[in-house]
């Protein structure tokens, strides 16, 4: 697999996470793609590969279109404090290098991409979390976060003993600010007494509440000193930071997109991790690529919600599988979404 660019280094909350999101490698930015195979490229949001979350989901997608599809991956990183241009560079040269589709994981792709799709029209582009962005050769990959959020919040009230719970987002933003919103409700819904302690790490245009743990992991800390024994944090590679705060602490953190229970570079925080809301990144990546692949590009709006599985609430801890009285209320709550009995907010 090719790496187009490298991230600048970013601060890590462990030496195991440091490892994880440097291990890289690949050729460089020199290559040019094969003209005799099919390829396929994705540019990472913030935090990049090795966040244990979002971006590392993205990447499994990706590996997975390489071992099944037989297509050839591309990867390219972002560089700490990078603005619209440089995400419309490196966009332009993975579409110039032949790469079909080209996918921005993250909303913020939408500028670059609403510039570069244009200008290869025979290409597909692809952007996860964001709708404003269409053409005729854009594929809008979204997620109903705020319905596994939910789910994520009535596991929370179920297992805290204080009453309390904690909320961290990573970068104030609409998108997470559905993860609020479902989890704060399936909170109350639960609960009605509970009390639900929010916190963003940075407000736009600063997006390193995405990307540096140390962040995470003080909010973490705040929220734990104030009561707080459940937390779950949408932030990315900070997110890590939170997991670790509630670790050392002997609480639970709930995890974030990916199954963090399951990430390598978690290892040493993984008892802690009750569940994860997870979205199947992994699959709308693979399934955009093969639909390219197959000669029949998806485009428009692709939706993921819990009724397809897109989105939902891990079961690899152990700990979670025991406790059945909390997996028979995220159960009947899952049903009640899907049967549209309960309504999910995806505003505070």
């Amino acid at each position: 697999m090719r790496r187009i660019t490298r991230i600048a280094t970013v601060g890590i909350a462990s030496a195991a996470l440091a490892l994880s999101a440097t291990a890289c490698g690949g050729k460089k930015s020199s290559d040019t793609a094969s003209s005799t195979e099919p390829t396929a490229a994705i540019a990472y949001d913030v935090g990049g590969r090795g966040d244990q979350s979002f971006n590392d989901a993205a990447y499994a997608g990706l590996q997975k279109a390489e071992t099944e599809l037989k297509v050839k991956g591309a990867e390219a990183e972002p560089t700490d404090g990078e603005g619209e241009a440089d995400k419309v560079q490196r966009l332009t040269e993975l579409a110039r290098k032949g790469n079909n589709p080209v996918i921005g994981v993250g909303f913020a792709y939408a500028p670059a991409i609403k510039k570069v799709a244009s200008k290869f029209p025979d290409t597909t582009f692809g952007i996860i979390d964001d709708t404003s962005v269409t053409g005729p050769n854009v594929a809008n990959m979204v997620f109903n976060e705020e319905q596994g959020s939910y789910l994520a919040g009535v596991a929370a009230a179920k297992v805290s003993k204080t009453g309390t719970v904690g909320f961290i987002g990573g970068v104030e933003v609409p998108l997470i600010k559905k993860f609020e919103a479902g989890f704060t409700q399936g909170v109350k819904d639960t609960n009605p007494n509970a009390k639900v302690l929010s916190q963003y790490l940075t407000q736009p245009p600063n997006f390193d509440g995405f990307a540096k743990p140390d962040l995470g992991k003080a909010a973490a800390q705040g929220q734990l000193d104030a009561g707080a024994d459940v937390i779950y944090a949408a932030a990315g590679l900070a997110g890590s930071g939170a997991i670790e705060a509630a670790s050392a602490k002997g609480k639970w953190a709930i995890g974030v997109d990916s199954d963090q229970y399951n990430q390598a570079g978690l290892t040493k925080y993984k008892d802690a991790i009750l569940t994860s809301v997870t979205k199947d990144v992994s699959d709308s990546v693979f399934d955009l690529i093969k639909s390219v692949k197959d000669g029949k590009p998806t485009t428009g709006e692709i939706r993921y919600g819990l009724d397809k599985d897109g989105v939902g609430l891990a079961d690899s801890n152990p700990k979670y599988k025991e406790m059945t009285d909390v997996i028979a209320a995220v159960e009947k709550a899952k049903a009640d979404i899907i049967a549209k009995k309960i309504t999910v907010k995806t505003a505070p």
